[in-house]
C-alpha cells in the first residue's frame, strides 16, 4: 500500500519489507534530531492494523499471546508474541484497548497470516477479527511531542511515543499540522538506539524469546498456557538460549554498512575465524554514527572485538550470556 505522503518534498521512498512509505525527506540526520527532540512524526501507514471485538477479546487473547492480557486496562498499551509449537517467535503484536475493541499493529503484510491464525483458534469464543489496514493508517509521534491527536483517535503510548490509529482518509490533512515529517530510516535509528527488536529482522525462524531480551517485555512468565509455553518454561528454569542480542558500535570510516545477515566473527581469529553471529539491523545514527544490533552465540565473551564482514564492530550488551 502507497502512502499518499510519499508526494512530501525530498520523500525517497523506503525498499523491502518498508516499502510504501518514506526511507527518508531529505535530511536523515535532521529527522533523527527532530524526533530526538520530540518533534516531527512518522508515517507507518504501511504496517498491518488488527482489531479484536466481542465481549470475550481480551480472555480469548490471553490464551494465544505470551502476553498477561485478560485484564489489560482500557488505554494501557503493551506487547504480544505469537510462537510457534516449538517456542519460535512467529508473529509481535503491539496492543491497547480502547474499552471496546482491541487494536494492535503489525509488521507489514503480516496481518492476514496472523488473521488466519486467530479465526481458527475462535471456536465458541464471542469475538470478532478484522484487517483493517485498509481504514487506517499507523502514525507515530516521538515521546516528548506536544502534536494534536485528533478526538476519537486511538493512541497507543508508550515510553518512545505514541502510535495513532489514524483514519486513513484523514492522513495527509494530519500531516500538514503535524510535521515536520521523518522517515522510517530515522525511526529505525532511534529503534537501535533503544536495542529494540522487531520481528523478520532479529528474528529468523529458529529465533526465541529469550534470545532478545523480550521475557517480560512481550512475555509474561506467570500467566496460564499458550502455544509454546513448554520452550519458555524450560529455558527460564532449566538452561540458557543458544543466542543473544548485542549492541555494535561499527567502525565509522566504512563507507557502506554491513547488510542484514553478514556474518559476525571474533576480530582475533582473523579473516577465516568462525562464525559466531550475524547482524540483524544496521543504521546511521546522528549522535552514535553507524550503529548495529546483532545475533552471537551465547558463549562469546560479552568484551570481544567482532568483526562483521570487514567492518570492525565493539559489543555492548543487551542480553546477558
Amino acid at each position: 500500500m502507497k502512502s499518499p505522503l510519499l508526494s512530501l518534498p525530498g520523500a525517497v521512498p523506503a525498499e523491502g519489507v518498508d516499502e510504501g512509505v518514506a526511507a527518508h525527506y531529505g535530511d536523515l540526520f535532521r529527522e533523527q534530531r527532530a524526533l530526538a527532540d520530540g518533534t516531527g512524526f512518522v508515517d507507518l501507514s504501511h504496517r498491518g492494523v488488527v482489531t479484536v471485538t466481542g465481549e470475550d477479546r481480551l480472555s480469548w487473547l490471553h490464551l494465544l499471546l505470551t502476553q498477561h492480557v485478560s485484564e489489560l486496562p482500557v488505554g494501557e498499551a503493551t506487547e504480544a508474541l505469537i510462537l510457534s509449537a516449538h517456542g519460535h517467535i512467529e508473529h509481535a503484536l503491539y496492543l491497547v484497548d480502547d474499552g471496546t475493541t482491541v487494536w494492535a499493529h503489525v509488521e507489514p503484510g503480516t496481518q492476514h497470516e496472523l488473521i488466519a491464525y486467530l479465526e481458527s483458534m475462535k471456536f465458541f469464543y464471542r469475538v470478532e477479527v478484522a484487517d483493517r489496514t485498509d481504514d487506517f493508517a499507523l502514525v507515530h509521534l516521538p515521546a516528548g511531542s506536544i502534536a494534536e491527536v485528533p478526538e476519537g483517535v486511538v493512541v497507543r503510548e508508550t515510553a518512545y511515543g505514541r502510535d495513532l490509529f489514524l483514519p486513513r482518509a484523514d492522513l495527509e490533512s494530519y500531516a500538514e499540522k503535524a510535521g515536520p515529517a521523518a522517515g522510517i530510516l530515522a525511526y529505525e535509528a532511534l529503534r537501535v538506539e533503544h536495542h529494540r527488536p522487531r520481528v523478520g529482522f532479529e528474528t529468523d525462524h529458529r529465533t526465541i524469546p529469550h534470545e532478545l531480551g523480550w521475557i517480560g517485555v512481550a512475555v509474561h512468565l506467570q500467566k496460564g498456557c499458550y502455544r509454546g509455553q513448554e520452550t519458555v518454561a524450560r529455558v527460564q528454569n532449566l538452561g540458557k538460549p543458544p543466542r543473544r542480542l548485542v549492541f555494535l558500535h561499527l567502525d565509522g570510516s566504512d563507507v557502506h554498512l554491513p547488510v542484514h545477515g553478514t556474518e559476525l566473527r571474533r576480530a582475533d581469529e582473523g579473516p577465516d575465524g568462525r562464525r559466531i553471529g550475524f547482524i540483524t539491523t544496521s543504521v546511521r545514527h546522528h549522535e552514535l554514527g553507524p550503529i548495529a544490533l546483532a545475533l552471537v552465540k551465547r558463549n562469546v565473551p560479552v568484551d570481544a572485538p567482532l568483526v562483521a564482514g570487514n567492518t570492525a564492530a565493539a559489543q555492548e550488551t543487551v542480553v546477558e550470556p
